[in-house]
């Protein structure tokens, strides 16, 4: 099957403008400074996108897919221990969060402090990002008290919201503290205790 330039362009243009909004905000970022690192047009952008507040709502879908993907590979690889997988799921975040001394976070958590109040379109991306997001916790948190593993007094939708919630808070205090220690703590506080069998 062949890839039509039109599609090279799109996703051109979804990841340099996902680069951009990490750096530099949805404010921040203009629309010649993503035209011009793509060498693409006004009027393509347009027809791509319809406009910088549509093309915003993509990114954030175009952001969370390869974690959905990585988080739900891991559950499927970790020889059916749901618990070791998001464990290491977490483990590695935590790394490469490390790797790049702390720059950017999470773009949902970015956009939503951001933009999350004043643009309908963005907040339903936004909305649809978390809540995929938190329905692959959720698949983990089930199997992982199949497993007995993790508690089950408590449902996992409501672990699987928790933990979301926790994790983005602790993602904005990474970035102001220029530290990794609050996904630490999130992390040893509700994964290896508050949720444990």
């Amino acid at each position: 099957m062949e890839i039509k330039q039109k599609d090279i362009n799109r996703e051109n243009l979804l990841n340099h403008g996902l680069v951009l909004l990490m750096q530099q905000g949805y404010h921040g970022t203009g629309l010649q400074e993503i035209l011009g690192a793509v060498q693409i047009p006004k009027g393509s952008f347009y027809n791509y996108f319809g406009s910088k507040e549509n093309f915003a709502a993509e990114i954030i879908g175009h952001y969370i897919e390869p974690y959905l993907v990585q988080l739900q590979t891991y559950l499927n690889q970790d020889d059916g221990n749901a618990f070791v997988a998001l464990e290491r799921y977490l483990n590695e975040s935590i790394v490469e969060l490390e790797k790049t001394k702390f720059k950017g976070g999470c773009l949902l958590g970015n956009l939503t402090g951001e933009i999350g109040d004043t643009s309908d379109i963005c907040r339903d991306a936004l909305q649809i990002a978390l809540g995929r997001y938190r329905d692959v916790w959720e698949i983990g948190f089930s199997l992982a008290q199949k497993e007995g593993e993790i508690r089950i007094d408590k449902t996992a939708r409501e672990m699987a919201d928790l933990w979301v919630n926790s994790w983005q808070g602790a993602l904005l205090r990474m970035k102001i503290e220029q530290s990794t220690a609050p996904l630490i703590h999130c992390k040893e506080a509700l994964l290896d205790d508050f949720f444990k069998a």
